[in-house]
């Protein structure tokens, strides 16, 4: 069982139930960044939701082998740093989806509509329906959304329950799942972004935030926008380049619905001096698209199958495992399934210099017989693969070229 530092707000039936499996809960939701590191000492696991986690925090606990990211971006996190510790990050992806994807939809009704304003004038006692009667709507208008992952396909389905015509980027790969919601939907792929923007008044973006897409709002893309377009961001505020929206909007009329900013506070309140969100053509909402009771339910639900897992052995969504195939060659080496055989294997691998990248370990029903599968860098001579022949245990010995890797699957 584990200690576990809750560094965030976390459901209390939840916690509960993690007490209820045997862990010891700290409770400390007022955390921030800096006081991570005296905090998460001696603990085991943390889980986090917008606590910054730098690598200070992740060096000062030894036992710590576990950050759960309570929601799916881990750009918070200290991916390289936890990586060279040997500690898991794992996150919970798509349970926020909806949550996400209805605030995306409520921006873009709020700015299509004027809500906010208004909201204002009304309470401001001002009576103004000449203004305000002036809306496009949204029936029948194209849509363009970038990124087709799991927000981006709760986007697109709000958008086409409400008769809006859904746009996206064309891709050589992606999941059958996505796939079959793409001819569901109806959407129609086009060529590439700048295609998008000149064909979509209306883009959202629901990417993550890396180096392909960090200021992908930019003055590239926001030259092919028509006059009034509108820009939806409830992603990351890093893919904005922000002087180049406020440009946009100032030469261009474009309107922008932002959940995300790029220095957003790192305290759950205090001042945020921001030119682009108290500009006029901006509304904008408090880094708030997860923060629905139900969505938060949903990922504290998965937090605890995670941990529990974990506790069991398995790891769940791991975000900063190696993916790639490593090694030149592939040993498969089958075996009885006694103690020492995979240690006396291992022995004679070290002693010629050949390091084990990779390893799956198959045991076959009953028990009594297993295959381990091994991606190895060095040179396995045919005196190595004898020597691992001649083991009691084993019972065969393959070895093969290990396959080039495949290149990454394109991502939305």
């Amino acid at each position: 069982m584990m200690r576990v530092l809750i560094a965030d707000a976390f459901p209390e039936p939840h916690r509960r139930r993690l007490e209820e499996l045997g862990h010891t809960c700290t409770d400390a939701p007022q955390l921030d960044g800096d006081g991570l590191p005296v905090a998460v000492a001696d603990h085991d696991a943390l889980i986090v939701r917008s606590t910054r986690v730098t690598e200070d925090a992740l060096d000062a606990s030894d036992p710590l082998g576990l950050v759960v990211r309570a929601g799916s971006g881990t750009d918070t996190i200290d991916l390289e740093a936890a990586a060279r510790r040997g500690i898991f990050v794992c996150n919970v992806p798509g349970r926020n989806s909806i949550a996400v994807a209805e605030l995306a939809f409520g921006l873009l009704l709020a700015i299509d509509r004027h809500i906010p304003d208004n909201v204002r004038d009304l309470r401001d006692g001002r009576w103004d329906k000449r203004r305000y009667s002036r809306a496009r709507g949204l029936f029948g208008r194209p849509v363009g959304v970038v990124g087709l992952g799991d927000i981006g396909l709760e986007f697109a389905r709000r958008a086409t329950a409400f008769g809006m015509e859904v746009h996206a980027i064309d891709k050589d790969e992606r999941e059958p799942e996505a796939l079959a919601a793409i001819e569901h939907l109806d959407i129609r792929l086009v060529e590439d972004l700048a295609t998008l923007a000149r064909t979509c008044p209306i883009l959202s973006f629901h990417v993550p935030a890396n180096d392909e897409t960090r200021g992908m709002i930019g003055r590239e893309l926001l030259q092919h926008v028509p006059a009034e377009a509108v820009i939806i961001n409830t992603s990351r505020g890093e893919i904005v380049d922000e002087a180049a929206l406020t440009e946009a909007m100032d030469d261009k009329g474009v309107r922008a619905g932002l959940d995300v900013f790029r220095d957003e506070p790192a305290h759950k309140q205090g001042s945020f001096d921001s030119s682009l969100a108290r500009h006029p053509n901006v509304y904008g909402t408090h880094h708030i698209g997860a923060s629905t009771e139900q969505a938060q339910h949903a990922i504290a639900d998965e937090v605890v199958a995670i941990l529990r897992a974990f506790d069991a052995g398995e790891v769940r969504h791991c975000v900063n495992l190696e993916t790639r195939p490593l090694g030149e060659i592939v040993l498969s080496i089958r075996h009885l399934d006694r103690v020492g055989v995979l240690s006396q294997v291992f022995g004679i691998l070290r002693r010629a210099g050949i390091n084990v990248e990779q390893m799956e370990n198959d045991i076959f029903a009953g028990g009594r017989a297993a295959c381990a599968t091994m991606r190895v860098a060095g040179p396995v001579t045919g005196g190595i693969v004898a020597e691992l022949d001649a083991v009691d245990e084993v019972i065969h010995v393959g070895l093969s070229q290990a396959p080039p890797p495949r290149p990454p699957a394109a991502q939305d």
